[in-house]
Formats: structure tokens, C-alpha cells, sequence
């Protein structure tokens, strides 16, 4: 019996590809053969049906396209083999539905991404056996959405045979499958996509555009009754981190090191493992599965690459996310690495800190103007052999919490689920209570048996409260000048910390991370730096990463009280006198 994914995937981990391939590849490969050992076992209730497989391949290399100056059959690469014959050939042993829901394929751009989609859709609307189904293809804009529906309006086209199963209404962006009544449309978040859809198929194009996770949900929530259905997520990676593609693609990438569990979730992603030298033929191979095929169109990619290495800037760094596949920092302004930050992450949390014995910390409050985020921070002291431990908490006027859900993008009301958000007051609070801060602050300090060396605070919107903290902890109030003169060595500080793995965190406080990330770094013309948000990015927020300079910025000076009254003074004269001089 013909198993060409099965084929493919021994010859991969044997290491006898045509062309050099990544580590997450191999992986992927690797997990379909390691599947096919514990098939029909009670921990793994699936198996493998390679006729399944076969037929999805052979409906591909059944097609026309009609792109260019003469139509050509479709010739499937090994790569394409594997992506559509693993997606379909794997069964429920319970019923015989496909194992595969969804699906994250990431790959270099002009590598058939959406070219695949588009031969998908057609064959699950046609052919499945489904009936009335619906399907999209999705983006953020209509005119990426219809990308892959085009390509399955031209297989259709191209073919007289497959165009009987089908009626294309290009103005309304519809295909209508017509012995099955199952539709294909093109919807996108512009044009007003929203919760509710009921699919057997979605494609879903270049999440690296994504804001956010709302298109993604919205179309898996309303798989969860149909027995048999495929979110096909497709993307080139991106240059924003603290983003869903991100976190998508993160996840995708546990499931290939069986860091994760998700047997329902195909994953694939072409690119260089860490490490490869980016100047290198066989690393760019590694993310164009496809793309390598073609003698000629492989030569531009050669000279492409040579441009990008020689005007170096915005254009390597454009070569370096769409024809290698790879996440990409703005390294002139992110103040923290993500990936030093990430791995700082620890499972321990300021119960685990403080039952071992470290209870002295310094505290940082970041307060708010206009209803807007206020956090607090606590940075544990370091010892001989454990790093600083930091914690975080914010708070929010309850009047204004899904009004900052809808503008930042950011999901608040799950963050107060989960503990790392204080929403303050009654429905109609629209301005912080700071006495929630007081009492979050008492209640660590008593149920920890935690001692504060001294609080940092922006003085911004301070006065109301530095008075009352003082009477209430009896520890230096120190004020913290917001300017990078003030904050220089703070800022520069925790950057080091966090690059040199100093830190520690629980990592389950995305809100924390969330922050961290947003941030980036500002200078003076003295060139000393502080954090400010990206540009153009308002609602971004960096509060939490704000309490952290200040909370070690007061760490940082042994006699804070005393150089903060000299600062102070001298700030006053200056104001008074600077212009007699």
C-alpha cells in the first residue's frame, strides 16, 4: 500500500533529504513515526489510515495551475506531502473522524502556503461527505482573506471537471459546493467577522498580523459540536513579541519537543535552528521546503540575499522574517530580551520566596492618572546562590476595565480571574482607590511576615498617598524622579539583570510579561536612558515594568532619602535661579 507521508518521514530523520532541513521539521516528522508505534493503545486512541492520506495527495496532483503563461499539473514536494497527508490520514479510533482540528504551519514566504489552503478548502467542501458546512478564509483584511480563496477559485476554474461540483459568485467572495450545499467565503475582521461561526474548515492567513487572538477564538469556539473540522492556521513569522502569533508559535513549537500535549493540533515550522549562520545557502533552505525546488527562482533568492547582507538595516531585517522564517526583535528599542526575559521565568511563587526565608524586599508603586493601570512591585533581595525575586500587582477602576480590554487589546478581565489585577470600586469607579493598594500591601506584608526596606514611588499623583504609606509601614517613602537622568542606572541595571539570567519571576504573571515587553527605552541627549512606551504604541502599557525602576532604583541607592532631598533641592534652585545664571 502507497504511504508517501510515512515515506517521507523516515527518510527526514534518517537525515536523507534532498536539502538540508531544520530541527522543528525533523521533529514534526519524528512525531508521526513515533504515532504510528502506540496507534490503537488507550493512551493514544488514533490511527493511522494511510488510504486517507493517499486521497487528499492525489486530489492535489489531480489539479490545474492556471497561473502563468501555460496551465501545469500540480506536482506536490515532499514537504506538501506530509503537511496535507498527515493532516487527513490520522483517525479517531472512536468514531473514525480526523484526529486533526487544527493545524499551525509557519514557513518562509513563497513557499505554497497559501497555496495548500486553497486546495484544502475545495476538497473538504467537495469531498468530505459533509453536508451544508460552512468554510472561510480569514484575515485582518478582506484582500488577504480572498487570497486563498482566489487560489480555490482557480483550481476550480482550471479544471471543467472539478467546476461541475462547484458555482463561483466572485462579487459576494462565495463558492457554493453543489451536491454537498456546503459554502466557502472569504470574511475578514474589517468587514466585520464575529463570534458564532459554525465551520468544517477555516484558513486562516499570516497570523503574524493578528493583534490579538479574537479571530482565532471566534472560529474555533464554534467548532467544539461539529465532529470533524480543520483550523488551518498559516503563517511567515513577525517582528513583534509580545504578540498571539508569538505565543501560537511558541506553543506550536512545545508540542513538536513534547513539552505539550495537544494530539488534536498538527504543527510544522520550517526554519534555522539557533545557532546556524544566517550568511549560509543550507540555513536559507531550511526555511523554503518549496521554494529550493526552483533552479531559477532559487537564484533570485541568492541575490536578494545579497542585497539584504549588503544594505543591511530594514531590508536584512525584512529578508530575515519573510525568507527565513524567523522571529525578529527591534533590538534599537526593546528594553528587555525576550528571551533572557522568558527564561527567568520559574514555577515559584512569593508564597515559595517567602517560606524559604526571604522576606525583605523593596517595594515600587507606579500610579495612575485618569483611571488608568496602577501597579505595585516587590523585589526580594538576592542571596549567595538564588537571584531577585520579583512580584507584581496592579489595579483598575472597575468602570474602566472593559473599556481598557477593548482599547489595549489586552484580556484584564482574565488577569482579575487569575489574580494579577485588582479591579477597584463599583461599575461606575473610574478613578484608582488607593486604599485597595494599602490593604493589598498590608495584606503581603502580614500574611508573608514580609519586611519593606523602604517604598519607591513616582510622585506623580503621590501626594494623597506618601503620607499615608508612612503611617501605615513606618519605612522610607522615597520619592522617584521620572527622568532619565533619575533612572539611568536603574534602567540600565535591570537590563543587565535580566540579560545575565539574575531575575527570577513566576512565570504564570503574564501581566508582568506583557509589560516587560512593551517596554522600550528612551535617551537623553546625554544619551542616559529610561522606559517609555514604543512608539505609536499608547496602549501598550509598561506600568508594571515602571514600579519595577522604581522599586530598584530605590535598591540601588543606600541613602535614598538623603540624595532624593538633595535632587529635590537642587531641581527647586535650579527652577528659581537657573535663569539669573
Amino acid at each position: 500500500m502507497t504511504d508517501r507521508v510515512t515515506e517521507y518521514c523516515r527518510k527526514i530523520v534518517a537525515g536523507e533529504s534532498d536539502f538540508p532541513v531544520g530541527k522543528l521539521h525533523i521533529a514534526a516528522c519524528q512525531r508521526h513515526l513515533d504515532d504510528l508505534d502506540r496507534q490503537h493503545t488507550e493512551t493514544f486512541p488514533y490511527y493511522w489510515d494511510p488510504e486517507a492520506s493517499e486521497r487528499i495527495i492525489e486530489f492535489a496532483e489531480s489539479l490545474t495551475i492556471a497561473e502563468g503563461a501555460e496551465p501545469r499539473p500540480v506536482r506536490l514536494y515532499g514537504s506538501q506531502i506530509f503537511d496535507f497527508g498527515c493532516v487527513f490520514g490520522w483517525k479517531k479510533a472512536v468514531n473514525g473522524k480526523r484526529r486533526f482540528r487544527r493545524s499551525y504551519e509557519s514557513k518562509a514566504r513563497q513557499n505554497g502556503k497559501t497555496f495548500e489552503n486553497g486546495i484544502k478548502g475545495p476538497y473538504v467542501a467537495a469531498f468530505s461527505g459533509y453536508k451544508y458546512g460552512k468554510l472561510f478564509c480569514v484575515a485582518t483584511k478582506k484582500r488577504q482573506s480572498r487570497l486563498a480563496w482566489e487560489e480555490m477559485a482557480k483550481f476550480i476554474n482550471a479544471d471543467p471537471d472539478l467546476s461541475e461540483y462547484f458555482r463561483i459568485k466572485d462579487y459576494i467572495s462565495r463558492i457554493e459546493a453543489l451536491e454537498t450545499n456546503c459554502t466557502i467565503e472569504a470574511l475578514s475582521k474589517e468587514g466585520g467577522l464575529d463570534d458564532g461561526f459554525r465551520s468544517i474548515f477555516c484558513s486562516i492567513d499570516e497570523i503574524h498580523q493578528h493583534r490579538d487572538n479574537k479571530i482565532y477564538k471566534a472560529l474555533y469556539n464554534g467548532t467544539k459540536k461539529v465532529p470533524e473540522t480543520l483550523i488551518s492556521m498559516i503563517t511567515t513569522r513577525g517582528d513583534n513579541l509580545n504578540s498571539f502569533c508569538k505565543e501560537m508559535d511558541d506553543y506550536a513549537k512545545k508540542i513538536l519537543r513534547r513539552e505539550a500535549t495537544a494530539e488534536d493540533f498538527f504543527v510544522d515550522i520550517y526554519c534555522p535552528d539557533e545557532g546556524d549562520d544566517i550568511h549560509a545557502e543550507r540555513t536559507w533552505m531550511k526555511a523554503n521546503p518549496v521554494l529550493v525546488y526552483d533552479k531559477e527562482a532559487w537564484e533570485q533568492f541568492r541575490q536578494d540575499a545579497r542585497t539584504a547582507f549588503d544594505m543591511g538595516g530594514s531590508d536584512l531585517k525584512d529578508f530575515i522574517v519573510k525568507s527565513l522564517n524567523m522571529w525578529v526583535r527591534n533590538t534599537d528599542d526593546q528594553a528587555y530580551d525576550a528571551d533572557a526575559w522568558n527564561s527567568c521565568g520559574s514555577d515559584r511563587t512569593i508564597a515559595d520566596i517567602a517560606a524559604s526565608g526571604r522576606r525583605r524586599c523593596t517595594v515600587g508603586l507606579d500610579l495612575s492618572s485618569g483611571g488608568d493601570l496602577t501597579s505595585l512591585f516587590l523585589e526580594f533581595d538576592a542571596t549567595c546562590t538564588e537571584p531577585l525575586y520579583l512580584y507584581s500587582h496592579s489595579f483598575i477602576p472597575k468602570g474602566r476595565l472593559q473599556e481598557h480590554i477593548e482599547t489595549d487589546v489586552a484580556p484584564y478581565d482574565l488577569w482579575e480571574r487569575s489574580g494579577l489585577l485588582t479591579a477597584t470600586g463599583s461599575a461606575t469607579s473610574f478613578m484608582t482607590d488607593y486604599d485597595y493598594i494599602l490593604s493589598h500591601l498590608r495584606e503581603l506584608r502580614d500574611r508573608f511576615e514580609l519586611e519593606f526596606s523602604g517604598i519607591g514611588i513616582d510622585p506623580h499623583n503621590a501626594s494623597a498617598l506618601m503620607q499615608q504609606l508612612e503611617d501605615e509601614f513606618g519605612v522610607p517613602i522615597v520619592t522617584i524622579t521620572q527622568s532619565a537622568r533619575n533612572l539611568n542606572d536603574a534602567t540600565t541595571d535591570t537590563r543587565n539583570l535580566v540579560k545575565s539570567g539574575l531575575v527570577e519571576y513566576d512565570r504564570q504573571n503574564e501581566l508582568l510579561t506583557w509589560s516587560i515587553l512593551n517596554a522600550a527605552i528612551v535617551r537623553n541627549s546625554f544619551k542616559e536612558i529610561k522606559l517609555d512606551k514604543k512608539p505609536g504604541a499608547r496602549t501598550q502599557r509598561i506600568d508594571v515594568a515602571d514600579s519595577w525602576i522604581d522599586a530598584h532604583a530605590l535598591r540601588l541607592s543606600a541613602n535614598a532619602p538623603i540624595e532624593d532631598a538633595l535632587n529635590n533641592g537642587l531641581d527647586e534652585y535650579l527652577k528659581l535661579y537657573g535663569g539669573l545664571v
